[in-house]
């Protein structure tokens, strides 16, 4: 796209209409849905080892695989699921991260079951509201910090796979928890606006 819009600079972001309209429209908006939470941490899962791009391309295939995210869907995937999951060449074939997201849903119901509500529970981490941060370079945007290792922390406790400190730092950057907008980034102040 050529509409003289400054962006973060993300590696081969520019050009390509899918990755700038998540940029645009979706990176860094605070997320509150609980199922909407939970199908963005399974998708960031899967990004491990990949880059984003590669996941966002996937993203409807995902979603066509995974009965739209409905997690008490996913819950009763079994070993029909499992092997119709391995075999879709569009999403990525891993057994681990796929049996880490069937196991995810059952988490996310279980925890419902106990009256804890998903969207709560990670947005407690941060008192409710969005942390804002006023990097002016990418280098400046860590890859991990404190907040995203005790958040791992709590979901590896809970019993979820492939949430390690990176992957819960891209996925609180993605649902809003912290906006990472470069402050040059036209989206920057939009979404600091978004954080009440």
């Amino acid at each position: 796209m050529c509409d003289g819009l400054i962006r973060c600079n993300w590696r081969g972001m520019a050009g390509d209409p899918l990755y700038e309209a998540y940029h645009d429209q979706e990176w860094g908006v605070p997320e509150r849905g609980p199922a909407a939470l939970w199908e963005k941490l399974v998708l960031d899962g899967f990004q491990a080892g990949l880059a984003w791009i590669t996941i966002l391309r996937k993203r409807e295939a995902f979603r066509a695989a995974f009965a739209g995210f409905d997690p008490e869907a996913v819950a009763r995937f079994g070993d029909a699921d499992r092997a119709r999951l391995l075999a879709d060449a569009g999403i990525v074939r891993s057994a681990a991260k796929i049996d880490a997201a069937i196991s995810g849903a059952r988490i996310f119901l279980d925890m419902r079951e106990a009256g804890v509500n998903f969207a709560d529970f990670l947005w407690d981490f941060t008192g409710g509201r969005p942390i804002q941060t006023f990097s002016e370079r990418l280098q400046d945007v860590p890859a991990e910090t404190p907040l995203s290792r005790e958040i791992s922390a709590a979901l590896r406790a809970r019993g979820f796979r492939f949430v390690g400190p990176v992957i819960v730092y891209a996925f609180m950057q993605a649902v809003g928890m912290v906006n990472d907008h470069l402050v040059s980034c036209h989206r920057h102040a939009s979404v600091l606006e978004m954080g009440g």
